[in-house]
């Protein structure tokens, strides 16, 4: 993917993942990294297991505090100029609304929209005077259709991809790109670590995520999305990639399907 090549990509949940996948591929491709995690260890590793290490770096932040954040990735990269921003980073959920915490919508909203608002910020202004960039933000069909056990996840994800609309009408005359990535059941951890009503984490896998598609084919999919300039594209198999259409033809099917389909919890 020669779009990639020579060019600063900085890349957040890069340790596990689709963004693990993405940046083994944007490495072979030629690209110049900012990996981005919570943990500095897990991210030294992903550094030195990627092709041509040297030319990577590694910037570990909590997007669970998205100012603190946005403070810190300011000090290390200074004017550094960012070609790409993928916003990739996220946490899901797996809890109904009666059993969650406020907190937990908080932290959500905190990890999935605020931290995507705060980082596309921070790199907007260079991006505007160069004429130049290509902000991403990996979101989710959960970000078009809601569903049972998802409340706060799909309403961050309804919500980020808002934020990438106006984001990319306001941009576009300055010849930005903007793209919104809609996976839809990806085989991840995602749902081991997705929050519970109390804000502890799931501990096991979701069928639906077990039966989806891989990480690596996901990345690559996203990749060649980005590549191609796409405004928003649905990645997936199955429902999970016919649920934004069949939900813009036909929204009265929809409903009914997600309020009698059953869950890995529910007999």
């Amino acid at each position: 993917m020669s779009y990639f090549s020579g060019k600063t990509i900085w890349l957040t949940g890069a340790s596990s993942g689709i963004g693990l996948a993405m940046a083994e591929q944007l490495a072979a491709a030629g690209a110049h990294l900012i990996l981005t995690s919570r943990r500095s260890e897990a991210l030294e590793q992903v550094r030195q297991s990627l092709a041509n290490p040297d030319a990577h770096q590694i910037l570990a932040l909590d997007l669970s505090q998205p100012e603190q954040a946005v403070e810190q990735a300011h000090a290390q990269l200074g004017h550094q100029v960012i070609d790409i921003l993928i916003n990739n980073a996220g946490v899901s959920q797996r809890s109904w609304i009666v059993d969650t915490d406020l907190s937990v919508y908080r932290q959500l909203m905190e990890i999935d929209y605020f931290a995507v608002v705060a980082l596309s910020k921070l790199v907007l202004p260079r991006m505007l005077e160069r004429k130049s960039g290509h902000i991403v933000t990996v979101s989710s069909v959960a970000g078009k259709v809601g569903t049972k056990l998802r409340s706060g996840y799909c309403g961050a994800k309804f919500g980020v991809i808002g934020f990438m609309d106006s984001l990319r009408a306001e941009t576009r005359a300055a010849g930005l790109q903007v793209t919104s990535i809609l996976p839809g059941f990806i085989n991840t951890q995602v749902a081991h670590n997705s929050l519970t009503g109390d804000g502890s984490a799931l501990g096991h896998e979701d069928p639906d995520n077990a039966g989806g598609i891989s990480a690596e084919e996901c990345a690559r999919q996203s990749l060649q999305a980005i590549a191609n300039g796409k405004a928003e594209v649905v990645i997936g198999s199955g429902l999970s990639k016919l649920a934004p259409r069949l939900q813009r033809f036909f929204p009265g099917l929809v409903r009914k399907l997600v309020a009698n389909r059953k869950t890995f919890d529910e007999s």
